[in-house]
This record gives C-alpha cells, structure tokens and sequence, in this order.
C-alpha cells in the first residue's frame, strides 16, 4: 500500500507533467470504484489541470471548480504515459480501473488508475472541493505541516490507550503513515509496537517524534523525482524490518520477528524494540513465554 512518501511522490510527478494539461477524456471502467454521483465525472472533460495535491494518503488532481480524487488503497496503483492509447475499454475488464486522457503543450498525457487483486478497495471522487472526500474530512495532521511538533505528539498520545502501532495507522489520529512506515518508525525509535501509546515519557515521544521525520523525510527525499513505475522498488529498498521477517536487523544482527493478524502483520526486532522478548503471534499485547 502507498504510504505518505510514495503518494507525496507521485503527486510531485503528476504536478509537473498534468499541470496546465487539459483533461480530454475520463473513462470509469469500474463504477465499483467511483464514489461519488454529482458532480458527474464528466463535469472534469474539458478542463484544465490547475495542479495535483497530496492529502494523507489521498492525490487530488485539480481543475477550476471540481477535482478528481483518488486514494489507491492496498493494491492500487498508478501508469503514467506519454504515449495513451485511444481506444474505448470495456467495463470490467483488467486492471485498470479508471483512464484519464489529457493533451498538454507538449503533447498528449496517459494516467490509468489500476488495481491489482481481488479485493477491490481503490476509490474514486469527482467533487467540488477535496475536503468534501469523508476520508479527507476526517485526516488527523500532517506529519510536516508545521503545527505537527513533539509537544501536539505528546498530547495526541497522552490521550490514548491505543498499541502504538494501531495508533500510528490511525488516519483520524496522524495523516499519511501506514503498515509499512509505521514498523520502520518504530524500530527507529526501538520503541515495541505492543507499547500503550500514553505510557510513553516525554523522552520517548520526542525520539517517537525524531523517528517519524528521520523515517519519512528520508523516504520523501528518494521518492521526489522517481515516476511512479519506479516508486515500489524506491520503497521496498530502504526497509529495515517491514517485509524482512527472518532477515537479520540490519543494527543489531538479531533475527526480524512477525506478528499476523487476519488480514495484515507488523515486523520488528526484539532486540531492538522489546528488550530481547517476542511477542506473541495474536491480537494481544502478551510475551510469550
């Protein structure tokens, strides 16, 4: 899934090549995947790009007066090209899910939003303005907006008896962290990911609070630039513990430990994070023994 860096990335990329663009043609192939009834989608036909935003984990491409607002969800993903096809897709068909046609100054513009899977989850808005999206409406801060400080961390945390981990994902509570980011945060931080987030001294939220920007702002820095056919490989090359379950920490040389749960699972190093003790393999905040 997408977290701030990747998706803070692909707006970057699609700012600089759909700004001033006009939108030519908007194809919904999946209805499954469109949100929203008015304004209707072809409301965005014929309009110009004045520019694409990131909220959270949410891109909103901009026109005068209605935006088209995607959030890729676990498997969605995005295609840029220079060279789009013309043709009409079927309904239901493949992987994309929605195909967006613009002609620029330079010449035409191809984004197909795809989804791979399943377990469709990628949605889609045609609104007015983005803050009329629920999920935008509903972010927490930011992680680099400039009220986003170790103190407004500290409060956040002191008021909540949340795991640290779930609390982190939570986009109501910080905007733009996920599964990923949040078990590099936190091995970062060496802080457990079972840890009750208001246990946590001032000393710990501030290193919780440095590991949040070092993590992230590293991750931004080699994400800017990258198309986005690029962005999963920039992400998956500077994980220390996500996805490494059975590698050694890359710190201490201990082995990476999982924990599942139904539909997802968090890594980390017990040397590193839980004084040497593994956590048990359940929705419990218990060592085993």
């Amino acid at each position: 899934m997408p977290e701030l860096p990747e998706v803070a990335g692909l707006a970057t990329f699609l700012d600089e090549h759909l700004r001033g663009c006009t939108l030519a043609k908007l194809q919904i192939v999946s209805f499954a995947v469109l949100k929203t009834a008015d304004p209707p989608f072809s409301a965005l036909e014929g309009q110009v790009v004045s520019g694409v935003r990131r909220f959270g984990k949410f891109i909103s491409i901009d026109t005068p007066g209605v935006s088209l607002v995607f959030h890729l969800a676990r498997a969605g993903w995005v295609r840029f090209t220079d060279s789009p096809a013309d043709s009409q897709l079927r309904m239901g068909k493949g992987l994309i899910a929605v195909r967006c046609t613009f002609n620029g100054p330079d010449g035409p513009r191809g984004l197909d939003l795809t989804e791979a899977g399943t377990k469709k989850s990628l949605a889609v808005y045609v609104v007015r303005d983005p803050q009329d999206v629920p999920g935008i409406a509903a972010l927490g801060p930011d992680p680099f907006t400039e009220a986003f400080d170790a103190g407004m961390l500290g409060q956040i945390l002191q008021g909540s008896s949340q795991q640290i981990k779930g609390l982190l994902r939570s986009q109501s509570v910080i905007a733009g962290i996920g599964n990923a980011y949040s078990d590099e945060i936190l091995h970062a931080a060496r802080i457990s990911p079972f840890a009750i987030a208001k246990s946590l001294d001032r000393e710990t939220v501030q290193v919780l609070y440095d590991a949040i920007h070092s993590v992230l702002g590293q991750a931004l820095a080699e994400a800017r630039g990258k198309p986005p056919k690029d962005l999963k490989d920039v992400k998956r090359s500077h994980m220390r513990v996500h996805a490494r379950t059975g590698q050694p920490c890359p710190v201490c040389g201990d082995t990476v430990r999982e924990v599942s749960f139904a539909d997802t699972a968090l890594q980390y190093c017990p040397t590193c994070q839980t004084k040497g003790k593994i956590l048990a393999d359940r929705r419990t905040s218990k060592f085993l023994k």
